[in-house]
């Protein structure tokens, strides 16, 4: 699994992490993590829009965004 750490991050950089990371993966999940719920919810809309399946926890006060 890939991990993306854009946490303290405002878009669009997370997202444009998030891309690089989907392009290098082959396949594999990429795990995203985020501190913004606003950040959180523009990964998760990108990841189904590229036909991910996307699934979210909280830990803490930040968010952990699977995408596979």
């Amino acid at each position: 699994m890939i991990e993306v750490d854009a946490r303290g991050l405002s878009c669009p950089e997370p997202l444009m992490m998030t891309q690089a990371a989907l392009k290098k993966c082959k396949g594999e999940a990429v795990k995203v993590l985020v501190s913004e719920a606003h950040t959180k919810s523009n990964v998760e809309k990108y990841g189904r829009a590229q036909g991910k399946e996307v699934t979210v926890t909280s830990v803490g006060n930040e968010f952990e965004i699977v995408l596979k």
